[in-house]
């Protein structure tokens, strides 16, 4: 398989189509970061958005195709020792900031194409240098492992709170908690 990029994945020893295109795969990791959603509801929605026909996957191949689904959304076979613990990244809330460090990388316009891969896209992703996305995440990185922050990494921290600080989701739920905690110190 060296040099194809896959599109479809092999289930139960039969080729399923998926939809390899980079914003599907965007929606499905907007998917789990959605606080309202139950973790079989996600894993539904990336199923169901994945695979062309997730439908004909056999009740028995199931799991096989979740597992198949998750090492394709990965890029591949990566090493876990190299995922975080900790998240220093967030799809939609750097998306800002994802997109000029993207496409300074690849030379063009990535959204303004029709189709790109997303072992592509995450290629594109892991070769971005210096920029302002690194230093975004280098800080995060840092923050998360106790580090000290530079005298400059506090100055950008603190002038760019909003963009440094991930953004927590909240259900309706604790929404509705925090606005009754809000009324009652009013």
């Amino acid at each position: 398989m060296i040099g194809k990029l896959p599109k479809s994945l092999e289930i139960g020893g039969k080729e399923y189509p998926i939809d390899s295109d980079f914003r599907t795969m965007l929606n499905i990791y907007a998917a789990f970061n959605d606080p309202e959603l139950t973790a079989e509801e996600q894993c539904l929605i990336c199923m169901s958005n994945l695979f062309e026909d997730f439908a004909s996957i056999p009740k028995e191949h199931l799991q096989e195709a979740v597992d198949k689904a998750y090492w394709f959304a990965g890029g591949g076979d990566i090493p876990e020792e190299n995922i975080s613990p900790v998240k220093i990244i967030d799809w939609e809330q750097d998306e800002r900031i994802i997109f000029p460090a993207i496409n300074k990388t690849a030379g063009f316009e990535t959204r303004s194409v029709p189709y790109m891969h997303w072992w592509s896209f995450l290629g594109l992703f892991g070769e971005i240098g210096e920029g302002l996305l690194s230093q975004v995440i280098h800080i995060r990185q840092k923050k998360a492992k106790g580090k000290k922050l530079e005298k400059w990494e506090q100055e950008f921290c603190r002038d760019h709170k909003g963009m440094v600080d991930l953004k927590r989701k909240y259900t309706k739920e604790e929404l509705a908690e925090q606005e009754k905690l809000k009324a009652l110190l009013d």
